[in-house]
């Protein structure tokens, strides 16, 4: 029986090359591995970490955002580095934390819509989703720009997956999927969720992206505040996200690990859960 744990994706940084080789025998073949971009990351960090995610079998999903992108000619020659190794069928278009653009580009859409990305062989382009919102941007803007993007994806016929921010209300999670398929967005859902990691780690990362995970929340899915040097896992976030779903009302639902607990462990996890769900 197909579960959402089935095709899941996983998330990297340009410096966890190291992490990724060590668990690599415990994650299937063609596993989808994002790789961030990140302020404390260059141009040959990024590229190496996809690179390593090729050899190891995987399918490298590199990260560009568009708001730290100085300029055009800085993105063809991301594009170009990754076309030389074999990794540019699989992208994440994302907006980026910068306030103000660094360059060109405002947004994903506008990346998009340049044309460039299949220039350079693209053939998959995943977005972002936002269950709880953004603390900067109003509600419509994001359901506005959620359009834009997947009618752009549409008009240039390429494929797309929505990969959402982390939330903890599992509720909350469904209501917005559903929701989405009431925009008109038929596009997969990859749901984020977090890797096995201490509870203190996960308060705290809930808090940096303005998560309003609630005592109830935090303690359905795990997260004691009587106990931050416990851990905690997403199985009951899973298990409830699975119990929840109705295709025709969700339509495709896969899951995307964050890994900031360690990619070793979130590995390791979900290989001895696959078959819990």
């Amino acid at each position: 029986m197909s579960t959402v744990l089935d095709d899941f994706s996983v998330e990297m940084t340009g410096k966890d090359i190291a992490k990724v080789e060590n668990p690599a025998g415990v994650i299937p073949p063609g596993t989808r591995v994002n790789v961030t971009f990140l302020e404390n990351e260059d141009l040959a960090m990024r590229v190496a970490a996809a690179a390593a995610v090729k050899r190891l079998g995987f399918t490298p999903v590199p990260h560009i955002s568009a708001r730290r992108l100085a300029s055009a000619e800085m993105l063809e020659e991301f594009l170009t580095a990754l076309r030389d190794i074999g990794a540019t069928e699989n992208v994440f278009a994302v907006g980026g934390d910068p306030a103000v653009p660094l360059g060109p580009y405002e947004s994903s859409l506008a990346v998009i819509e340049s044309g460039v990305l299949q220039r350079y062989g693209v053939g998959h382009v995943s977005i972002g989703g936002y269950p709880d919102g953004h603390p900067d941007i109003a509600s419509d803007v994001l359901w506005d720009a959620l359009q834009k993007k997947d009618a752009a994806l549409a008009t240039l016929n390429l494929p797309g997956t929505v990969i959402t921010q982390v939330d903890f209300d599992v509720d909350r999670v469904l209501q917005w999927v559903a929701e989405v398929r009431e925009h008109g967005v038929e596009l997969p859902v990859r749901v984020g969720v977090p890797g096995p990691a201490s509870v203190k780690l996960l308060l705290g990362f809930a808090g940096r992206l303005g998560i309003s995970t609630s005592a109830t929340i935090a303690r359905k899915y795990g997260l004691s505040v009587t106990n931050l040097l416990g851990k905690a896992g997403p199985e009951n976030f899973i298990r409830d996200l699975q119990a929840g779903l109705d295709p025709g009302k969700h339509g495709v639902v896969k899951l995307h690990f964050y890994t900031f607990g360690g990619f070793k462990t979130t590995a390791e996890w979900i290989a001895s859960h696959g078959a819990d769900f």
